[in-house]
């Protein structure tokens, strides 16, 4: 359940954006009449759906502070990502922002892991995990920088797909790309681990 709202955003921009695009005149005039003149029919869909993910991204931080009267670290740095990049699209419009948005997570979640583990000597995956499962020190750090790597390598694949293809196959990717090497790269994972969970940790 959690996975599925950690994706609401993603998956409320597909739809938006899909509905939009084939309802393009309708789209059209509710954009206009939101975010003022100058805006062409083909920019409406990833206008519309920008818009969608922010107003979804507010409404989980409210949700989750009426429930819990905490907001974790990491809906903060998706939801502020969100609003700026978002939020300059919609206020140049301009979707080149909003297409940097999920590089700037991923980096964002690649540099924080790897800044922890190399300065401040802190192995942020050990550190959500270890409760769930034991393993040995070295393979904890390992599987650190593979997070690390997965994330930086991701915001590198999410520029390529978007300078290099139509903006609806970027959207496409968003969503069923993501989320497919996402899961590939979790079973994998788990692969390795299978390996080392029953050994005893140094």
């Amino acid at each position: 359940m959690k996975i599925l709202f950690d994706l609401l955003p993603v998956i409320l921009f597909f739809g938006a954006y899909k509905f939009a695009g084939g309802n393009e005149a309708a789209a059209f005039d509710l954009a206009s009449q939101w975010l003022g003149a100058g805006i062409t029919p083909t920019q409406a869909p990833i206008l519309i759906a920008t818009a969608v993910a922010i107003l979804t991204s507010l409404a989980q931080v409210a949700w989750v502070w009426l429930r819990h009267r905490k907001i974790d670290n990491m809906l903060w740095a998706s939801v502020t990502i969100i609003v700026l990049f978002g939020g300059a699209t919609l206020l140049f419009h301009d979707p080149t922002f909003f297409k940097w948005k999920p590089t700037a997570l991923y980096w964002l979640f690649g540099v924080t892991l790897t800044a922890s583990a190399l300065v401040f000597r802190k192995n942020l995956i050990r550190s959500m995990l270890e409760a769930q499962i034991q393993l040995p020190d070295a393979v904890w750090g390992r599987l650190n920088m593979a997070w690390a790597g997965f994330f930086i390598a991701m915001g590198a694949l999410n520029l390529y797909v978007a300078y290099n293809f139509a903006e609806s196959t970027w959207v496409n990717f968003k969503l069923f790309g993501g989320l497919g090497l996402m899961l590939v790269f979790v079973l994998a994972q788990g692969v390795y681990l299978s390996r080392h969970i029953h050994e005893e940790p140094n």
